[in-house]
């Protein structure tokens, strides 16, 4: 299935005026999968200077305790995760996003919205008035692309003042 058909567990958060975008289920697991491997090598490097040092067995249990409480840590920072993208009604805000550009503007600031490929992957341009632009990669977020990109001409559409002609 191409990544733009696919539809996570989680999709965006939605109030009257705002939606917000999380980071997709695939890529939340991905970076825990590292920091879990990660802590996994730092103890086995505490158990290795422990053996090698004959420290006593309370710092290798201290430290084991460390490690247990970072994964645990790290799971419920995952689980938490808090928005990427923020579209309200006076404008967006990006975050957790390398690379991005503008990180925050007003709906009145975008001139145009352009849909592009950056370094292989799908993204959404914002371009501003005074030249500056915001790269949002499009499989970063929990929701469909074409979801996205219909909320995002809405939010830009209101904040114009657009209205739709019935």
């Amino acid at each position: 299935m191409p990544p733009e058909d696919r539809t996570e567990d989680r999709t965006a958060d939605r109030t009257e005026d705002r939606t917000d975008y999380r980071l997709s289920g695939a890529l939340t697991a991905r970076l825990l999968g590292v920091a879990v491997a990660g802590l996994g090598a730092l103890l086995i490097v505490l158990v290795v200077v422990v053996g090698l040092l004959s420290l006593p067995r309370p710092v290798l249990t201290a430290g084991v305790l460390l490690i247990a409480a970072a994964v645990v840590a790290a799971g419920l920072l995952a689980l938490r995760r808090g928005y990427v993208v923020r579209l309200d009604r006076d404008g967006y805000r990006v975050r957790h996003v390398r690379g991005a550009g503008t990180t925050a503007a007003r709906w009145t600031d975008v001139e145009d919205v352009v849909a592009t490929l950056v370094a292989g992957e799908r993204c959404v341009v914002l371009r501003l008035r005074d030249g500056r632009s915001t790269t949002i990669p499009v499989r970063m977020l929990s929701a469909r692309t074409e979801d996205f990109v219909t909320d995002l001409q809405a939010h830009l559409n209101r904040g114009h003042g657009y209205r739709r002609i019935r």
